[in-house]
């Protein structure tokens, strides 16, 4: 037994007493004592019970791309370890350390969308409403335990190597909220499963997750899209005879781990925080790297390194259903189109 987990056991009372509060607050909600803001526009949520990495940004972007030439999207999120206050709307003056890395990478890749960063989601989207009349879908990024605004459609994410029912609550577990929090959601999402998860061990899966009669449960995987740099594509094989050096700001990078070494890649890898902020020392170290190795790293990153590494390189990733993609695509429009009309 090592000691963090033997830090996290004696922190167990604490997580007792972190959960009886989050369902008591959750509670206030429910019975109406605490007020959540409804809006007359198409509003959803994508979030999760835990801490991170359970695949909210590929998520988003599955949604943009399903949603974008059908109606007029605005995507606001908090914008985690930005460098600024309040609401900020990007435009092309907009750098990533006012919006924070997920927005910033939000708003680079999709044309037709806008994109905005506010702690309060409430007043976030009336200020969105207001400098953006024409906006009629708003995706809110990881909030799903932001009551004080309704969202008319709850997608929650579980990732498939931490699914929240095996979980416990912070600081014991990675929990945000107990597991009956999944009951607020009208679709719930296993990501980052095996391609080939069979249809058995998804029955297994949903069957402890024990959704509610309204609630269906969807799998999916991701996917690795060929290693750009800037508008420049190489393929990922290609890398398998260079000297490679692999750097994450991500909170789990382990999929991607195992995926390079199914592809034959060696790397050295150096990993940071979670939206780590990098320090000139740390840039300056890379850079030298650099000098003698390929310098690969995920898309979050990229935003935050382009201007810093010049020859740098970076694998996207997609959102991909294991099956049952039509349904899905269908209740999310039929949500939307029936709110809107």
């Amino acid at each position: 037994m090592n000691f963090i987990t033997i830090l996290r056991i004696l922190l167990l009372p604490f997580s007792v007493l972190y959960g009886i509060i989050v369902s008591f607050r959750n509670l206030m909600y429910d019975f109406g004592f605490f007020k959540s803001t409804s809006f007359d526009i198409p509003i959803i949520t994508v979030g999760n019970l835990s801490v991170g990495g359970t695949g909210k940004t590929p998520q988003i972007e599955y949604l943009i791309r399903l949603l974008q030439d059908k109606t007029n999207i605005a995507v606001l999120s908090r914008g985690y370890k930005r460098k600024s206050k309040g609401f900020v709307l990007a435009n092309e003056n907009t750098t990533v350390e006012e919006l924070g890395d997920e927005p910033f990478q939000f708003y680079q890749k999709f044309s037709k969308i806008n994109v905005a960063v506010n702690g309060d989601r409430v007043a976030g989207v009336k200020q969105l409403l207001k400098l953006q009349a024409k906006t009629n879908l708003i995706l809110l990024d990881d909030a799903y335990q932001h009551r004080r605004i309704k969202a008319g459609y709850q997608i929650l994410l579980s990732a498939y190597a931490d699914l929240f029912y095996k979980d416990f609550m912070m600081p014991t577990g990675n929990l945000r909220e107990l597991w009956w929090g999944k009951n607020r959601a009208d679709v719930i999402v296993v990501t980052k499963c095996p391609k080939d998860l069979s249809v058995e061990e998804q029955l297994k899966i949903t069957a402890k997750i024990n959704p509610s009669n309204k609630q269906k449960v969807f799998f999916t995987t991701i996917a690795y899209a060929p290693v750009l740099k800037g508008s420049k594509k190489i393929a990922l094989e290609d890398l398998q005879h260079k000297k490679v050096i692999l750097i994450t700001g991500i909170a789990k990078p382990e999929p991607l781990l195992t995926y390079l070494k199914s592809k034959e890649i060696t790397f050295e890898h150096l990993a940071f925080p979670d939206h780590h902020h990098f320090t000139i020392d740390e840039i300056k170290t890379i850079q030298q790297k650099g000098k003698e190795a390929t310098i690969l790293t995920t898309e979050k990153d990229y935003v935050r390194l382009e201007k810093e590494i010049e020859e740098l390189y970076y694998l996207p990733i997609e959102t991909v259903f294991i099956n049952n993609q039509k349904l899905f695509n269908e209740q999310v429009e039929q949500y939307v189109n029936k709110k809107a009309s």
